[in-house]
């Protein structure tokens, strides 16, 4: 979506499984979002349902990957914006009605830069173009995703990576997988022998966050094994869930192109805090999503 300037804060917590192994079940580390004796595991049903939202978001990546390889040029502020909204189109033009269809009563979140809590009821939180300046540049770092957010929790998310032909999901207490296969988070246990990644501020971002982001990448330079950045965030909350990433934090955001990747981290048995390694709240300032192992040296490093 036009979003994808954005690097983004996040809404959730992990929801550890009680009793499943290399699990933090702590309630210092729960969200009430995602505290087991609140949230219940998806149903049957739900698991039906994020079946066919993968096909969904499966059918709106077919889309994209047709237009996608040659640089789109633009020459102003207006004609990438256009761009950007041609791709969020074409992909929405699929990615609606098949949804609707799935939850007929379940409203649409129209503002992909809002944050914080969602009113009652059923919500598809969508990023139609997940990476939308990389498809324009012929850059393969790109996605669909759709997620479904009942009573302000997260049930359920599908990721699909075109260029690869992955399709990453979860459900809520059900854990993540991609194309059917377990996902979990790497057994890490050393900063310095972690690669790490974040995303940058949205280009009028204010001065003070730019300055904490570079400070912050600074501070992993030092601490980390290696660091990336790039966009978007929920490739990197992808590799994260598989195990090939350790961390990935970021300062700043909206709802849409964290809450899939966030939920897969935490299904896959991920840690998710804000950047001081508290729970998350509604007025959270930053995001961190890590291995068990390294999450504390990550959160240590990051409040510096």
């Amino acid at each position: 979506m036009l979003a994808v300037f954005y690097l983004h804060l996040l809404l959730i917590h992990s929801p550890n499984t009680v009793g499943s192994p290399g699990r933090d079940n702590s309630p210092d580390h729960l969200s009430p979002l995602f505290r087991r004796d609140i949230v219940m595991p998806g149903t049957t049903r739900d698991a039906e349902l994020l079946a066919q939202t993968a096909n969904a978001v499966r059918a709106a990546g077919s889309v994209l990957l047709e237009c996608f390889g040659e640089v789109v040029r633009h020459r102003t502020r207006d004609e990438l914006v256009r761009a950007l909204a041609a791709n969020d189109n074409a992909a929405l033009d699929v990615l609606r009605p098949r949804l609707t269809d799935l939850r007929p009563d379940a409203r649409w979140v129209a503002d992909e830069l809002a944050g914080g809590a969602l009113p009652p009821g059923e919500w598809w939180v969508v990023d139609p173009a997940e990476g939308n300046v990389n498809h324009l540049r012929g850059l393969p770092d790109w996605a669909v995703t759709a997620t479904l957010v009942r009573d302000n929790q997260p049930v359920l998310t599908a990721v699909h990576v075109p260029t690869t032909g992955e399709t990453y999901t979860a459900l809520a207490g059900g854990g993540a997988h991609v194309d059917g296969r377990p996902l979990r988070v790497s057994d890490t246990a050393d900063l310095g022998l972690a690669v790490v990644a974040t995303s940058q501020a949205r280009p009028d971002e204010a001065e003070e966050v730019v300055r904490r982001v570079g400070a912050s990448i600074t501070s992993m330079l030092r601490d980390a094994l290696v660091v990336r950045t790039s966009v978007p965030a929920t490739l990197h909350l992808l590799t994260v869930a598989a195990g090939r990433v350790d961390a990935f934090w970021q300062f700043a955001g909206a709802r849409a192109d964290l809450l899939p990747g966030a939920l897969l981290v935490a299904e896959a048995g991920g840690r998710i805090s804000d950047a001081q390694g508290r729970p998350w709240t509604p007025d959270a300032e930053g995001f961190l999503a890590a291995a068990p192992g390294v999450h504390a040296a990550a959160v240590t490093t990051l409040s510096r």
